[in-house]
């Protein structure tokens, strides 16, 4: 079976090697519990021992059992290897989804299984169905945050507002970070700072969430000020810099594209830029966004301006005759030093 297995790791498809590798410790498992149980039942019948209502139950939980095994197995194998096959080929594949398929399918064994294993022994599924009827209000009571999560987990999968690897965030809850992993109760996600954490699924059902992953473009938005001694030359530098963003090959002309002169500032006249880059990956986008600020530098020094920097200018006059408005209304009262 080992050699076996070998063979498949080297064909095209891969339900040869996800079934295989799934049969092989079943299998072998399975054919000890078989060949014990036959043993068994030879030596009863030699020895006059009565075992069968022992080794009988035994079998057949140890068959449901190892059945149970390798449909489980089988079914990790081909998720695993229908992912590692179209990233292979750098094809689209959603890990969420497919991640979700296989927990379902997981589930529904597991749970026919335990049934099927329960009618074998003698018990009456109806009776446990009826059970878990009249007692499903008292277990649901008791495990709400349990079932709050689950189905929180099940509203994920199926709105799908975010996968594995979105960067998502939410000011609700100061949650900001990469999914690595959406379980049935909790959603594992990696901060920036490396750190892991651990959000129950019933969070995300009354929380805004944003993901940023999902983004288009990244926006350039600043506000740049020069001298109000520059101002004969403020339209020139409007247009120049419209004109180099326009010809930007790292800036999408199709997005919104502002440059305006659109405001007195204390101490500079204020020049609005706004536009967005066809790049949505962050450190591009700041490559890019150096790139465009040193352009415009360039761009108001070419025209002889300066870039405003917070001043204030005081006027001191020496006398009142350089400030006619302190001047007294009767000069002669000035001169005979009478106040008025």
């Amino acid at each position: 079976m080992a050699k076996l297995e070998e063979k498949t790791h080297h064909t095209a498809s891969y339900w040869d090697n996800a079934l295989i590798s799934a049969i092989r410790k079943p299998a072998t498992i399975l054919a000890w519990i078989i060949g014990l149980s036959f043993a068994v039942e030879i030596l009863q019948v030699e020895t006059d021992v009565t075992l069968l209502d022992i080794i009988e139950p035994v079998r057949i939980i140890g068959v449901i059992g190892c059945l149970t095994w390798f449909v489980i197995r089988f079914i990790g194998n081909v998720q695993n290897g229908l992912i590692a096959k179209r990233r292979a080929g750098n094809e689209p594949v959603d890990v969420t989804t497919v991640d979700a398929i296989g927990k379902l399918l997981r589930v529904s064994v597991l749970i026919t299984a335990v049934l099927v294993g329960m009618q074998s022994l003698g018990f009456s599924i109806s009776g446990l169905l009826a059970f878990g009827g009249i007692g499903g209000l008292a277990v649901s009571f008791a495990a709400k945050d349990l079932l709050a999560n689950f189905f929180g987990g099940l509203m994920i999968y199926m709105d799908r507002p975010f996968a594995v690897g979105d960067w998502i965030r939410s000011n609700d809850r100061n949650i900001e970070g990469t999914v690595e992993e959406i379980g049935w109760r909790l959603t594992r996600i990696r901060t920036f700072d490396k750190r892991p954490l651990y959000v129950p699924n019933a969070v995300f059902t009354s929380i805004s969430v944003e993901n940023p992953s999902r983004m288009t473009n990244r926006r350039i938005s600043e506000t740049v000020g020069i001298r109000y001694n520059d101002i004969s030359v403020a339209a020139k530098i409007v247009t120049d810099i419209k004109a180099m963003l326009h010809g930007h090959p790292d800036i999408d002309n199709d997005q919104t594209l502002i440059v305006n002169f659109n405001g007195f500032g204390t101490s500079s006249l204020n020049i609005m830029i706004y536009t967005f880059t066809k790049t949505t990956q962050w450190v591009l986008f700041h490559e890019i966004k150096q790139d465009v600020m040193l352009k415009i530098c360039d761009i108001i020094a070419a025209n002889g301006a300066e870039i405003a920097f917070p001043t204030q200018t005081l006027h001191v006059f020496g006398n009142e005759a350089e400030r006619p408005d302190l001047a007294p209304a009767n000069p002669n009262l000035a001169t005979t030093g009478v106040t008025r």
